[in-house]
């Protein structure tokens, strides 16, 4: 088979397709062909050696979508043929998905719909789990509560407006000007330019006051934010932040309205199979679009890469093995 592979940790230039042997699920994995990869943050961190996979070389990427090529012995639930979508691999565990195969454990993968697009599947994986577990599971996110979701137009941020918006909460959101129509017509009540001089105000008008539950994806710019827009016991979840020393520069604020900060990340989920389940329906529903804002072959894997890491795009990107 065809895939991309990482001999030494570097640049995006250390990306080379190359050939080596598919292997054979074991008992309780699968064996997917690969049709959609979603590209991912967290794959340039193990090509740069930021995070360490277990040996190299190495197969990158997280996500993955396709259909079951082979399935192990002790595998219950599935069939050669299957549609299905899944993440939890490429973090040293598992060979990643940046492949024309991928074996996957088949805890981490469902079964999707068939009216859900496949290269949306793929993308949806990290983002949507991500944005599942910190507002649904830590959050508690409920009808009618005010929600801000920083980051509107990234790959969580997209996912967690439509989220929002699928359980009846007032979402608030933050982004460029360019991508507000879009956001509202995810179900955001209010989207704001996060440039602004005057944007807590914004979000305290917005919000009556105080926002319920706050998503994060940038601790060390927004800590002592979260705190000063928050309401009385309002859940801030914070997410993918690099900083290693974020700080408040008034704590007072977030204690005196009891404040609570949850610090998640998505591979400590329990039951991947959940959140996943929770978001093929919706995408099944046609409650939740994956944006998809451009797709690479495995011989482009190194320009997704670099793309990634550049916030002006709305949504996902996605290789095509």
């Amino acid at each position: 088979m065809r895939a991309v592979r990482i001999a030494d940790h570097g640049g995006p230039d250390v990306l080379r397709v190359e050939e080596p042997d598919r292997s054979e699920p074991g008992g309780h994995e699968l064996l997917v062909e690969v049709e959609a990869a979603g590209v991912n943050p967290v794959d340039t961190y193990f090509r740069d050696g930021s995070y360490v996979p277990v040996g190299l070389p190495f197969t990158p990427g997280v996500d993955f979508a396709g259909t079951v090529a082979k399935a192990g012995e002790h595998v219950d639930g599935f069939e050669v043929g299957d549609r299905v979508y899944g993440t939890g691999i490429g973090n040293g565990e598992y060979q990643g998905s940046y492949a024309e195969y991928a074996t996957v454990p088949d805890d981490r993968v469902v079964e999707l719909p068939d009216g859900v697009d496949m290269i949306q599947a793929g993308a949806a994986g990290v983002v949507a789990c991500t944005a599942w577990r910190a507002l649904v599971d830590h959050a508690d996110l409920g009808p009618a509560e005010h929600c801000l979701v920083h980051g509107g137009s990234g790959g969580v941020g997209h996912v967690a407006v439509q989220i929002a918006a699928a359980v009846h909460a007032r979402c608030i959101t933050t982004a460029g000007p360019e991508y507000h129509d879009d956001l509202t017509a995810f179900g955001a009540e209010t989207v704001l330019d996060y440039g602004r001089d005057d944007l807590a105000d914004a979000v305290l008008d917005a919000s009556d006051g105080g926002v319920d539950v706050i998503l994060d994806h940038r601790l060390n710019d927004y800590l002592q934010f979260d705190a000063d827009v928050a309401a009385t016991d309002a859940t801030v979840v914070g997410i993918g932040e690099n900083d290693p020393a974020p700080g408040f520069s008034a704590v007072a604020s977030a204690r005196a309205k009891d404040v609570g900060y949850k610090m998640m990340s998505m591979f400590n989920t329990p039951d991947l199979r959940v959140p996943l389940r929770g978001v093929a329906h919706l995408m099944e529903a046609g409650a939740l679009e994956v944006e998809v804002a451009r797709t690479y072959d495995l011989e482009e894997a190194d320009d997704a890469q670099r793309d990634v890491m550049n916030e002006s795009f709305f949504g996902k990107l996605v290789v095509e093995p």
